[in-house]
C-alpha cells in the first residue's frame, strides 16, 4: 500500500467514504492538468467544485474528466 492509498482510507474511514469509491488516477490527473493549465491554486479548489458536484449526484470520474478537458483547452492568458 503506498503512502497515498493510506491516506486515503484513513481520511475516507474519517468522511465515510470507501476507498474504492475515489477515483484516485483520474482526480490527480485533473489536478495536474488545472495546476499546469489554468493555475496551481485551482487544482484544490476545483477538487472542492467536484466534491460539491458528486455530492449532487455526478460520478466522480467523469467530473474529473470534464474538468482535466476544460483545463487542457483553457486558453494561456498570460500573453
Amino acid at each position: 500500500m503506498s503512502d497515498l492509498d493510506a491516506w486515503v482510507a484513513e481520511a475516507g474511514a474519517a468522511l465515510g467514504v470507501r476507498p474504492d469509491e475515489v477515483p484516485t488516477t483520474e482526480l490527480l490527473d485533473m489536478a495536474r492538468d488545472v495546476a499546469h493549465n489554468v493555475l496551481r491554486p485551482g487544482a484544490p479548489v476545483t477538487a472542492y467544485l467536484i466534491g460539491v458536484a458528486v455530492g449532487r449526484g455526478a460520478d466522480p470520474a467523469a467530473a474529473a474528466a470534464t474538468i482535466s478537458e476544460l483545463a487542457l483547452r483553457w486558453p494561456d492568458r498570460t500573453r
